[in-house]
């Protein structure tokens, strides 16, 4: 046992680099198969936080009518519904998903569904102030997972997030691929935080 300790001393600098660099490359392999294989997007992806989200991507559906439109979190499915039927959106393009309670889980509660109808390009659909954080968290989690995505940004007064949060959850979504789990339930102002 000594021996090996001494052993994984010696060389754990060259072995930890080289999980880093193979988990590095793994990510951009990834989302370069998905960009050549569906160079267009396939669905619509809209991250709620902000009812201007849903009627922008009601307008949006509108010019791109054979979209399935997938909204995470957003706002009630009434309203949710309303809008989309106003703007003549089918409701059997919609998918409301209400499971995400941050960012993070916006994207690890719904890859395995995009991953279901094969979709690997998707149009990202956030608030301009959000974008930097979606876009950073969409390449780790959707990547990993071979999807890429197209970002559309809604214009906000909004100032943008801090590099802090981006760095938050870029760690999170890695420790989702790590482990399969986000770390959300460590967030005070999440539900899971009571069941923790």
């Amino acid at each position: 046992m000594k021996r090996l300790y001494q052993q994984w001393k010696k060389y754990r600098l060259a072995i930890l680099s080289g999980i880093i660099l193979v988990f590095c490359s793994h990510i951009p392999i990834r989302i370069a198969i998905a960009s050549y294989q569906a160079p267009i997007p396939q669905a619509i992806l809209t991250l709620g936080g902000d009812p201007n989200r849903e009627k922008f991507t009601a307008q949006f559906a509108q010019q791109h009518p054979h979209l399935d439109i997938w909204v995470s979190s957003g706002i009630s499915p009434e309203l949710a519904n309303t809008i989309f039927q106003t703007a003549g959106v089918s409701k059997s393009r919609l998918h409301l998903d209400y499971r995400a309670v941050d960012t993070v889980t916006n994207f690890t509660t719904l890859v395995d569904d995009l991953k279901q109808h094969q979709i690997q390009h998707i149009y990202l659909i956030t608030s301009e102030y959000h974008l930097p954080r979606a876009k950073t968290i969409a390449t780790i989690v959707l990547g990993s997972q071979g999807i890429t995505f197209t970002p559309i940004s809604i214009p906000s007064q909004q100032p943008k997030e801090s590099t802090m949060r981006i760095v938050r959850d870029s760690a999170r979504a890695v420790l989702w691929i790590i482990s399969g789990k986000t770390g959300a339930s460590f967030n005070p102002r999440s539900p899971l935080y009571a069941f923790r």
